[in-house]
């Protein structure tokens, strides 16, 4: 009988654990971001971060698709223009993978409101108001899924290895 050796112990701790770190985040370009030809600069901050994309197209966004993502925002003013922007043009709809994902999009992003957002962030250097404020990006785990499921099948998300991916998770050579 043979045991595994300690730092193959080691190594199997080492990837669950980082393995439980790893989440998927929905991310959506708005209208904006379409119109203003921002789609390539906002992808590439994700990219640069390290963050993979696992899933990519473009949606068109009905009432009721609307109506169920924004639900908690329905009894809000501001709720049927922000359903009319949202249909103007299709929006694109990614799924980003990566370590503590939905945090690191979130930091990415920037405040809700661009005037509040932190210089550097994407709202921040590119835009100006809510809701033209370019990116839909999960807020929490649960979330996540949701809104992954919402806009995603499951075979339109892809699980793949980039060679970066050790340099970017700190498995390099």
């Amino acid at each position: 009988m043979s045991f595994p050796s300690p730092s193959d112990i080691l190594l199997a701790h080492l990837l669950k654990n980082f393995m439980a770190d790893i989440q998927r985040t929905l991310i959506l370009l708005k209208p904006d971001a379409l119109q203003r030809d921002l789609l390539g600069e906002v992808v590439h901050r994700f990219e640069r971060k390290g963050l993979k994309i696992v899933g990519m197209k473009l949606i068109r966004l009905t009432d009721d698709l609307l109506n169920e993502h924004y639900a908690h925002l329905a009894d809000r003013p501001f709720f049927g223009d922000l359903k009319q922007f949202m249909m103007q043009t299709p929006v694109v709809g990614m799924v980003l993978e990566g370590w503590d994902a939905i945090a690191e999009v979130r930091k990415i992003v920037g405040s809700t409101n661009p005037r509040e957002a932190d210089a550097g962030t994407i709202r921040a250097d590119l835009s100006m108001n809510t809701p033209s404020n370019l990116v839909h990006a999960s807020d929490a785990p649960e979330n996540a899924s949701k809104e992954i499921d919402r806009f995603f099948n499951q075979d339109e998300l892809f699980t793949y290895e980039k060679i970066s991916d050790r340099y970017v998770f700190g498995q390099g050579v």
